[in-house]
């Protein structure tokens, strides 16, 4: 079994098409189709169902997957060392984080790490907090922002708190409470609400100082994507909550101060036990030490 077969697999798993995976991999896609086949005889089991419109995995196929990525990850982790060894990092940077993470400047640190390591490829990658905490202990990430309820923390991986903050009421300009310098949860408890999907972590932020305070809220639209939001309520279909020091990016809405407001708190986390140079190098340009980072 070689390597090079198992990123055809992953590539193919990734595209869900033959050719867009060998022109991923910069191969013809007969050599491609040609190394697969040789690993499917090779396992004795399929890996793929081809039809003429699509391509999945078979059961067999989704148990080798998983395994495939460790290995070349852990390939890529080998050359990595052993170039740090000698004085270089490189290999890949893998960046996790929120759309709301407002307190390190993610573009700025990236700029910065990427003119001081230009041979390492960089990643980026947007989404929830609780899917970046179960990608970086998969190794899937190996760097990542998030903002949690001051009620929870990241477990399983390293984590470093970057800052504090509370959610302030974000409303169409022409809303009622937009002339407020102030507001209460009682009152906000009245409108409807723009959040994010019930249980991720930054529609728990609001919903435990609703439980606490015994007042409940009409979340009548739910969005996966936090920058998404305010495209909602600048049009008055609801208003919604949203980190202040993230507020002053919004455009179009008006922000106003909630008197008894959740807070939050950011992390950066990474691996605890499959760190990268290329990581404890990123980590070091945020001057944020680990007990093992020697970038050099």
């Amino acid at each position: 079994m070689e390597l090079q077969q198992m990123r055809y697999v992953v590539a193919v798993a990734e595209t869900n098409n033959f050719t867009r995976a060998a022109e991923r991999c910069l191969v013809v896609q007969s050599a491609l189709s040609h190394q697969i086949a040789r690993l499917e005889k090779e396992l004795g089991a399929r890996l793929f169902e081809r039809t003429s419109r699509r391509v999945r995995l078979t059961p067999a196929g989704e148990a080798f997957l998983p395994a495939a990525r460790q290995c070349l990850a852990a390939a890529e982790r080998a050359a990595a060392e052993v170039a740090a060894a000698v004085g270089e990092v490189r290999g890949r940077l893998a960046v996790g984080l929120i759309p709301t993470v407002a307190a390190v400047d993610v573009p700025g640190a990236l700029r910065d790490f990427r003119h001081q390591y230009p041979q390492v490829r960089i990643s980026l990658r947007v989404g929830a907090s609780d899917e970046l905490i179960e990608q970086v202990r998969e190794g899937a990430l190996d760097v990542a922002f998030l903002g949690l309820p001051t009620t929870a923390r990241p477990h399983g991986v390293a984590a470093h708190e970057l800052a504090r903050d509370r959610l302030v009421a974000v409303v169409a300009p022409d809303h009622p409470l937009a002339g407020e310098t102030s507001v209460s949860l009682r009152r906000l408890a009245t409108e409807v609400f723009v959040d994010l999907p019930a249980g991720t972590a930054g529609r728990l932020q609001s919903d435990q100082a609703f439980e606490a305070a015994g007042l409940t809220r009409d979340v009548a639209f739910e969005v996966t994507a936090a920058d998404f939001i305010t495209r909602l309520v600048a049009p008055g279909l609801g208003i919604a909550m949203l980190p202040s020091a993230y507020a002053p990016r919004l455009t179009g809405v008006t922000t106003v101060e909630v008197a008894d407001a959740p807070a939050r708190v950011e992390y950066v986390i990474w691996s605890r036990h499959s760190g990268t140079p290329a990581a404890a190098a990123f980590l070091a340009v945020l001057d944020i030490p680990t007990p093992d980072a020697d970038p050099s």
